[in-house]
């Protein structure tokens, strides 16, 4: 049997939500087994048998690999895989894959103009001509905020960060960043806590990944030290924001405006941000371009060749580096 008539045996489940394009790339390399959602009690008696990968953007929780006996790999759409239970599946030995670099620069971009957008009001001012105020009104207001003069703080700089870095300075901006720990080989100023971070810039970026340590770690003492001219831009995981602190303080004046590309419980935004004046908010779309997204999806497929043809993963996450494909 050549390789690619084994691949054609190899059933991998697919959510039918999923990208279009792997899946389509799935039919044509593996055996896709489709199911309405990611959801245990959705498992048949065959896919118990037969399913070996998951493909997914999806959360996978402990008790949906638990259903799958033998299931190798779950194959994350996403530089983010908060949403999938790792340390269970670390346990399992089962592989986690997720998506990073091919949607680095396209973030970053997005991040640029969502800061512009909270600063200059763009969005408004677009409405503002479109809607007839200028022909009736005149011009519109000028903008409070301004880029220029800013220093800017990144909460995580990783890929994604980095790259943000350098678009910052290319307005001539300064940079600094907040990290676990400091990064190799960077001149940017570092900051050993949030807060530090946060009162020595007026504008802070949020790159950080979901997870228990970062959880809520932008709360009303953060934004606090931000100061009045503070300017908050979230492009990581809506779960790193105490939301309802943050429409307090961009209500009573703590901080001067927020753009946020994410929130908690998506797709549901908070009626206090929605309300807010000073705000710019996005549906999620940091990656969302059809070339960024169609390589997304190569990878995530290509992962699940690579772990079936050669029995190793392309860009396992750190907590199942060490997992080994079974004979």
């Amino acid at each position: 049997m050549t390789m690619a008539e084994q691949l054609n045996t190899v059933a991998i489940l697919v959510p039918a939500d999923f990208s279009g394009h792997a899946a389509e790339r799935i039919d044509r390399t593996f055996r896709r087994v489709g199911i309405g959602r990611t959801d245990p009690a959705l498992v048949t008696e065959e896919m118990r048998r037969t399913v070996r990968g998951i493909a997914s953007f999806a959360g996978i929780d402990a008790a949906m690999m638990d259903a799958l006996p033998n299931l190798e790999i779950i194959a994350s759409f996403g530089v983010g895989y908060d949403s999938v239970d790792v340390g269970h599946a670390a346990a399992k030995d089962i592989m986690v894959t997720n998506t990073p670099d091919v949607l680095t620069e396209e973030v970053a971009d997005t991040t640029i103009g969502l800061l512009i957008n909270t600063i200059r009001d763009l969005p408004r001012a677009e409405t503002w001509l479109r809607d007839g105020s200028w022909v009736r009104k005149s011009n519109y207001p000028l903008s409070r905020l301004t880029l220029r003069g800013r220093s800017v703080g990144i909460f995580g700089m990783g890929r994604i960060g980095q790259a943000i870095a350098r678009r910052l300075e290319a307005f001539g901006l300064p940079v600094a960043y907040h990290n676990r720990r400091r990064v190799e080989g960077l001149a940017y100023q570092y900051h050993s806590t949030l807060k530090g971070l946060a009162e020595a810039v007026d504008t802070l970026i949020s790159v950080a990944p979901g997870s228990a340590s970062t959880q809520k770690a932008v709360n009303a003492e953060i934004l606090s030290a931000l100061g009045a001219n503070g300017v908050f831009v979230n492009i990581g995981r809506g779960s790193t924001v105490d939301e309802t602190a943050l429409a307090a303080a961009l209500a009573n004046g703590t901080i001067a405006a927020a753009g946020l590309d994410v929130f908690a419980d998506e797709p549901n935004v908070p009626k206090a941000l929605l309300d807010a004046p000073n705000t710019s908010l996005l549906p999620h779309v940091g990656s969302a371009s059809e070339h960024t997204r169609r390589a997304m999806a190569d990878l995530c497929v290509d992962n699940l060749v690579s772990w079936f043809s050669e029995r190793r993963p392309l860009t396992p996450v750190p907590e199942t580096v060490h997992v080994k494909a079974r004979n």
